[in-house]
């Protein structure tokens, strides 16, 4: 591999251990099942709802738990490849009637349990349900492909075997999943137009966008999607090549990562999926460290059939995690409403509401905002100048930050606490800062703060991190959003323009309080390419203003 350019400062052990350690809080397990699969026609057995299945690819036998029949299964997947998986339907489906079809994928890491809970409704409603582990992970066979043509592949090969051996009806299909489900049932409804309604929960439709966004590694996800890869399955020599050159910085191979990340972008695909008119739900959460919205509301946008966008509180698959414990959960209620109105034709009404849903991060209650489209969500774009020249020592961590994935949004999400900091405290070598005065009334942000700025560096290469925070009458800031930016082969010493998007959100700043604008150079969630000594200048132009517009609400 090409020595690393411009070698960032590395994960810190302590760092790489709280995103491994975040994922196993999510189900993670050691990889007793990443060693080679049994062979296709081994038995399965499994425990659920108090009761064994026994399944072999040629024969399988029900396990009935009331009247929900759960059998597992062995499916051939492309190429061949063994697919683990569990059929859910009514005890009575006995091929006397077809019954509309829903896939579930699993998420990264998960073995295909994981939506038995959900399935268990579906089914108890009239659905067959046909959830698989993802090839790669756990008792499925082959190897991790991230999304690619196999995986893509897959799902249609399993549509295949559900319509020849169950009451799976092949003119009401519909596919759903969690993070890593919900791309590839993305990326399947553009390649399967048997496919009739989707459901993309805590997804992605920019792949490279959402872990490698303003051009910079963001190092505690892909670090997470790494080891809990490696713990839980057989990542490809393509996932591990690509894996070490992303977190290696390796420029290089830049152009490699692209074009291997639009491969498995939903977003590449618009045309197909638009063109197989599938009704398609998008949810996700506005601190989702993993798969930030921003993409996911650019996609929205652009979609032309059927179409609803749900964003609300919290960290990566936050939203649904209660529902696949089987708890009540509004995210898989709307899931089941929206299946329920595109598969089987009820009219329930989640049609009818406006297609944008969102949920306000400093919310009281559960209640959603509706909007027509996401572009009607701000009624005001605000800009705010940055006039003041401001000067900063590169590679210290000034103290503000965007926290830790997983675990931040999930404290923002159940307890209200986004990452914090001491705004009159931050030290001004190391960190810029402009700040609004109080605000007279409550300030609705909505939607994405963008910012534009001129930047000059004494190094060819650097990275910087824009935090946008809410700050109270003792300097207590808490954060709204953030973005990094890098940038390489900038001649030294010359300006350059920077705009920026931060991450999209919905926040309620209290009468009384002020908005302050902070960028620095070092976070625990990204890579960061300063060199040692290196100083970024942030100045305002007579001819090109500096300026954060911030969309509001009235």
């Amino acid at each position: 591999m090409t020595p690393a350019r411009n070698a960032p400062r590395p994960m810190t052990a302590a760092a790489v251990s709280v995103t491994l350690l975040a994922g196993a809080a999510f189900g993670l397990a050691p990889s007793a099942q990443a060693a080679a699969p049994a062979p296709a026609a081994a038995k399965t057995v499994a425990k659920t709802a108090g009761a064994t299945a026994t399944a072999t690819a040629a024969t399988t036998t029900p396990t009935t738990a009331s009247d929900i029949s759960v059998r597992f299964v062995d499916i051939p997947g492309d190429g061949g490849v063994r697919l683990a998986a569990n059929v859910v339907a009514p005890a009575d489906a006995d091929g006397s009637h077809r019954l509309p079809l829903v896939v579930l994928p699993t998420s990264w890491s998960l073995p295909q349990v994981e939506y038995l809970a959900q399935a268990r409704k579906l089914a108890a409603s009239g659905y067959v349900v046909l959830t698989y582990n993802s090839r790669g992970f756990w008792q499925s066979g082959g190897k991790i492909e991230t999304a690619g043509p196999p995986d893509v592949a897959d799902a249609s090969k399993v549509i295949d075997w559900a319509i020849a051996n169950t009451p799976a009806d092949p003119g009401h299909i519909g596919m759903a999943g969690v993070s890593y489900g919900a791309g590839i049932s993305l990326l399947a409804a553009g390649a399967d137009q048997r496919i009739k309604a989707v459901v993309a929960m805590s997804g992605w439709a920019d792949l490279v966008g959402s872990i490698y966004s303003g051009r910079t590694q963001h190092a505690q996800a892909a670090g997470l999607l790494g080891g809990a890869g490696e713990l839980t399955g057989r990542p490809s020599e393509e996932l591990r090549r690509i894996l070490g050159d992303f977190l290696g910085s390796n420029l290089a191979r830049e152009p490699e990562l692209i074009a291997w990340g639009e491969k498995r972008s939903p977003a590449a695909f618009l045309d197909r999926i638009n063109a197989g008119g599938a009704a398609i739900m998008l949810g996700n959460s506005w601190g989702d460290s993993i798969f930030p919205p921003n993409t996911y509301a650019d996609f929205f946008e652009k979609l032309t059939g059927p179409k609803r966008l749900e964003l609300r509180p919290g960290d990566h698959a936050t939203g649904e995690l209660t529902g696949l414990l089987g708890l009540p959960n509004a995210t898989w209620d709307h899931t089941r409403k929206w299946l329920d109105r595109y598969l089987k034709g009820e009219r329930n009404g989640i049609d009818t509401q406006a297609p944008v849903q969102l949920m306000s991060r400093t919310a009281k209650g559960d209640d959603y905002e509706g909007y027509p489209s996401w572009s009607a969500v701000p009624s005001e774009q605000r800009r705010i100048p940055l006039n003041a020249t401001e000067k900063i020592t590169a590679n210290h961590d000034s103290g503000a930050n965007a926290g830790t994935v997983l675990l931040s949004g999930a404290l923002d999400q159940f307890l209200k606490i986004p990452p914090l900091a001491s705004i009159p405290l931050l030290p001004r070598s190391y960190a810029a800062v402009w700040q609004t005065g109080p605000y007279a009334g409550e300030q609705r942000v909505r939607g994405t703060v963008k910012l534009h700025t001129t930047v000059t560096s004494d190094r060819s290469d650097g990275t910087a991190v824009a935090y946008l925070y809410d700050v109270g009458p003792l300097g207590v800031g808490k954060l709204i959003t953030n973005a990094p930016f890098t940038f390489h082969d900038r001649a030294p010493g010359t300006p350059f323009g920077v705009d920026l998007e931060l991450f999209s959100t919905a926040y309620d700043v209290p009468a009384g309080h002020r908005l302050a604008l902070v960028v620095d150079t070092v976070d625990p969630l990204y890579i960061e390419h300063n060199p040692d000594g290196a100083h970024l200048t942030f100045s305002s132009p007579a001819a090109d203003p500096s300026h954060l517009t911030i969309p509001l609400r009235g």
